[in-house]
């Protein structure tokens, strides 16, 4: 049985470095060990750029530049794909056909492309299923109650 590949949005990776809720900072972080752990977790450099920049915005006084840094650096051992056409006009189909904003419809295009079973966001709908890629909220759902890919 293999865990289903995982696409993780960027205020996930915020939040685990977010102290104003603590709640919300341990699920984030049980979601990022069990992405590293199981070998699952993707991401775009769309995340990648998002992190960055309000990494160091909104935790300057936390989290340092060269720490910033560092995160984006480790995640791309999660080998995120250069930005292609095929993924832009996949977020066009996406932004038409749901009526989802251009930067939304570019995470799921990008999940889609990496061939991921679910994106963990919570800006997009609990369990919105948009083709082959569900939503789930990491504020609902717990790593251990994903169902495994055999399980469909």
């Amino acid at each position: 049985m293999t865990p289903p590949l995982v696409f993780v949005d960027t205020p996930v990776f915020l939040y685990t470095a977010d102290e104003r809720d603590m709640h919300k900072q341990a699920l984030a972080r049980q979601w990022v060990r069990w992405c590293w752990s199981e070998r699952t977790g993707r991401i775009s450099t769309q995340v990648l750029n998002e992190l960055y920049h309000n990494a160091i915005t909104r935790f300057r006084a936390r989290m340092p530049v060269q720490q910033a840094r560092t995160q984006v650096r480790n995640l791309r051992q999660w080998q995120p794909p250069h930005l292609d056409t095929f993924t832009i006009d996949g977020a066009w189909a996406l932004q038409d056909r749901h009526a989802l904003g251009y930067w939304e419809a570019l995470i799921v295009a990008s999940a889609q492309q990496q061939g991921c079973r679910y994106l963990l966001s919570e800006d997009l709908p609990h369990q919105q299923r948009f083709e082959s890629v569900q939503v789930i909220n990491p504020f609902r759902v717990r790593p251990d109650e994903l169902p495994l890919d055999d399980e469909r």
